[in-house]
């Protein structure tokens, strides 16, 4: 579309031309469809309104250097839904049905797509949500499954630059043996205040140590995190951490590259001595971070420690290593030798 400026896309909802959706009910799910009404009618005691029962996913769709489509790892996508429907007790799509929506999708919004040479993508938004009116606590298998998608550019901005980072002493993540590593909209509504008070203080991103003992380093509040120490990717082992895809994609481009994975509890002492740390998830790919202060009151000021890997903006050798070369496989500039490229 010519109205579109493809270079200044930031990562935000964009109204589209169509929504894919199929409904679950007596036990099996309607054929897909697709809509050009951007509401949904629910019943006021739905659960979805009053529990929460909902989860999503997200990953995107790239228009390649020699025109293909491409949706990057769509079969991960789909098991982690699967997962979490089942943690929820809600009815989740096969992978073959959440692949052919998203597929319909991007086809019925290609003019959203963005051509090839913009850095930008089209973000494909997954969503289940538990629609049967209720009051009482237990699953009832009525659902909605619905595919929107958005064209985007960097979650900051900005292709690649480094920011700062908080660990904020009076806030928690998720609790021990809790819901932290399945990706149900609930998890991320408890950020949204500690977000503001922190973007108000000039920091980006929140890293949320573990709860029970505080010791170690979990994630932050939108996506994982991973440091590098001279030749090691080095990302947290926790039952409360996201299972993020796109760390699970780092983690093999690092080994590609003759780098040394461990997979392992991180201790909050430890941030001292790597060389970069980094967020990373499907929105923002990577984000690096300059430094990392702890507060132990995030509405107070006072630091009790802080972090420093770079200057503010700049990003290190190892981080633009691994962020140019997953960005080259999702555009088709660099072999794609793991098939994580879906071709519609």
């Amino acid at each position: 579309m010519n109205s579109i400026n493809w270079d200044s896309l930031g990562f935000d909802a964009y109204r589209t031309r169509t929504i894919i959706f199929s409904k679950f009910s007596g036990g099996e799910w309607s054929p897909f469809e697709a809509t050009e009404n951007f509401s949904f009618t629910f019943d006021p005691f739905s659960q979805v309104l009053h529990y929460a029962i909902s989860c999503f996913e997200g990953l995107k769709a790239f228009r390649q250097k020699d025109g293909r489509i491409a949706i990057f790892r769509p079969d991960q996508n789909a098991a982690r839904l699967k997962r979490t429907a089942d943690y929820l007790g809600m009815p989740g799509p096969s992978q073959e049905l959440f692949i052919k929506m998203c597929e319909a999708c991007v086809r019925n919004n290609l003019k959203y797509l963005p051509p090839y040479g913009h850095r930008a993508s089209l973000y494909l938004r997954p969503i289940l949500m538990g629609v049967h009116p209720q009051m009482q606590l237990v699953p009832y298998p009525e659902a909605i499954f619905a595919v929107m998608c958005a064209p985007v550019g960097s979650y900051y901005g900005e292709h690649l630059r480094s920011f700062a980072a908080v660990i904020p002493g009076n806030y928690d993540r998720a609790a021990p043996k809790g819901s932290g590593s399945y990706k149900i909209g609930g998890n991320y509504a408890a950020t949204f205040k500690p977000y503001q008070l922190a973007h108000k203080q000039g920091y980006t991103e929140l890293l949320y140590l573990n709860s029970c003992t505080r010791e170690f380093v979990d994630e932050f509040g939108s996506s994982n995190f991973f440091g590098i120490k001279g030749n090691k990717y080095i990302t947290p082992l926790s039952d409360s951490i996201l299972p993020s895809i796109t760390n699970k994609t780092l983690q093999e481009v690092a080994a590609d590259l003759g780098m040394e994975v461990e997979k392992r509890p991180v201790p909050v002492d430890e941030l001292a001595g790597f060389d970069e740390a980094a967020a990373c998830g499907t929105a923002v790919v990577i984000t690096p971070m300059s430094h990392i202060d702890i507060k132990p009151v995030l509405e107070e000021p006072g630091i009790e420690r802080s972090y420093r890997y770079r200057p503010d903006g700049e990003v290190g050798p190892v981080c633009t290593q691994l962020y140019k070369q997953i960005t080259g496989i999702q555009f088709g500039e660099l072999e794609d030798r793991h098939y994580w490229c879906y071709y519609i």
